[in-house]
């Protein structure tokens, strides 16, 4: 449960989503051109609008049901809002689309915003939601067609024993774009006029499907915050099972006391390499320790004596390197217990990358991936590139046409990211630089910021404010250096530095506090 529960949806603080100060978008008035229950809208091209109703919602005190992994609890002062709900679908695909929107009747802020999903569920219908309608967006989001699934495809991937394409064109691209017209079609009908400015934000599937509305859509959005997005989905759909295919090879199944050994020996040999021990590599890409050096040391798990083996050594090593030559492993300091757990001494695969394997490329979804020997592995790995790269990979590097539109694209990742290593956002961010001249040509309109020990989507020193940032950069022009960030309890602050800048130790001064540092 802890591992699945990571895979958070990013809860947009509050603060983050009022109005800049000077912003014409926050002096917009709301003066609603039409009635809720009359709203209609004509059907974008290659989409049929099956149904559309309109109703009033009081606002108030909103409870949000249970539906993990999105955060759930009532939210109070919520604004009276117009809930639209759109169901459309694709001539000859036969699938159904819902897409909701809900515009805040009064204190409308001039914007629109799209919220992105989380694994295999393509939209956010939680607390991230009604925040955003309480600070005066319109606010919309999309099921895709695959419906509340969030965990494994194997509801909605397969058609007669074959992939349903109809399915996952909707949820890899297909439905982010009907999502951007929808929404801003219904948002400019009710109020009378267009949203001034259209945000994407999303984390992990989220992320990625903002990583492919600026490659596909560009003009679909002014700004758009990616965080710790699961670009490369199509070799991260497969590396991300490594370390259980590497357990179930090698026949050793650490407890996650003995991983947290390892990693707690890695820690205390890299900390001190930024200039300050704070419990954190702040470039655990350059952290080199070997797990060999922990063999034979014997340390007490659940009160119990464990004597570490090499074999347990070589597990480790092997699921830090990663597939080599295919993807990139964990980095020295996550927690393992995101894709390298076990229980009852057997390896147990993460779900998501499990359901791609077993669902996308074996088209059984009984197939049970433990059986896979390492070169079935690498040959699964090729098949999903070929396959698959062109549909949900992500990951195309020419952002030209999204530059030339004048979007702004605001991307995060966690170091310490146990679920999506951030090297393979890395590695995306120095395609794109290969493209388009350099990582000053770039950083003029895509940054992205490592943020040391963080996990996924949170966890660690993570951006207190990363919307509030994207929108000063696209409304004033005011491209963040930095990006401000905290724990969760306030204790610890950093400035996370614009890529490839990194932030170091000044040598002095409290090392919990933002001012200690600077960017080189």
């Amino acid at each position: 449960m802890k591992r699945i529960l990571t895979i958070l949806a990013a809860v947009v603080p509050l603060a983050a989503l009022m109005p800049l100060p000077g912003s014409s978008a926050a002096t917009t008035a709301a003066s609603t051109a039409t009635a809720c229950t009359t709203v209609s809208i004509k059907a974008p091209q290659g989409v049929r609008i099956d149904s559309l109703t309109g109703v009033d919602q009081p606002g108030g005190t909103v409870v949000i049901p249970p539906n993990p992994p999105f955060p759930s609890g009532p939210v109070t002062g919520v604004p009276a809002y117009c809930e639209v709900t759109v169901q459309l679908s694709h001539p000859g695909a036969g699938d159904h689309v819902k897409t909701v929107v809900w515009l805040p009747k009064t204190g409308w802020n001039g914007r629109f915003q799209a919220l992105g999903g989380s694994a295999y569920q393509a939209g956010e219908f939680g607390i991230p939601w009604v925040n955003a309608v309480k600070a005066g967006y319109a606010v919309a989001s999309t099921d895709a067609g695959v419906g509340p699934s969030p965990f494994t495809a194997d509801a909605w991937a397969l058609k007669d024993g074959k992939v349903n394409q109809a399915l996952l064109l909707n949820f890899a691209s297909r439905s982010l774009h009907d999502l951007a017209t929808v929404g801003k079609a219904v948002t400019n009908q009710y109020y009378g006029h267009a949203a001034n400015y259209s945000y994407w934000t999303g984390c992990s599937t989220g992320g990625r499907q903002g990583y492919i509305e600026a490659q596909q859509h560009p003009d679909d959005f002014d700004g758009i915050l990616a965080q710790s997005p699961a670009v490369n989905w199509d070799r991260w759909g497969v590396a991300a099972i490594w370390p259980a295919v590497v357990m179930n090879q090698e026949h050793t199944y650490p407890t996650a006391c003995v991983f947290d050994e390892f990693n707690k020996a890695a820690v205390q040999a890299c900390d001190s390499k930024d200039g300050v021990v704070n419990g954190v590599i702040d470039q655990p890409q350059k952290c080199t320790w070997a797990p060999e050096r922990l063999v034979g040391k014997t340390v007490l798990c659940d009160g119990k004596p464990v004597t570490i083996t090499a074999a347990d050594a070589r597990v480790v090593r092997k699921i830090w390197d990663g597939p080599r030559g295919l993807w990139y492993g964990l980095t020295r300091g996550s927690a393992f217990d995101g894709l390298a757990a076990t229980a009852d001494g057997k390896a147990v695969p993460f779900v998501v990358p499990d359901s791609w394997v077993r669902d996308f490329l074996k088209l059984d979804p009984a197939f049970d991936t433990s059986t896979l020997t390492y070169s079935q592995y690498a040959k699964l790995f090729r098949q999903s590139q070929a396959q698959y790269n062109q549909v949900i990979g992500s990951d195309d590097p020419d952002l030209s046409a999204f530059r030339r539109s004048g979007g702004k694209l605001l991307s995060w990742h966690g170091l310490s990211d146990s679920l999506i290593p951030a090297l393979g956002t890395v590695d995306y961010r120095k395609r794109v630089e290969r493209e388009l001249g350099g990582s000053t040509r770039v950083n003029d309109f895509y940054r992205l910021f490592l943020a040391p020990g963080a996990g996924h989507c949170g966890g660690g020193i993570t951006p207190t404010d990363p919307l509030a940032s994207l929108v000063k950069w696209v409304e004033q022009g005011q491209a963040p250096a930095t990006l401000p960030a905290a724990t969760v309890d306030g204790t610890e602050h950093r400035d996370l530095c614009a890529y490839p800048s990194v932030s170091k130790y000044k040598g002095y001064g409290d090392p919990k506090q933002a001012s200690s540092y600077r960017c080189s």
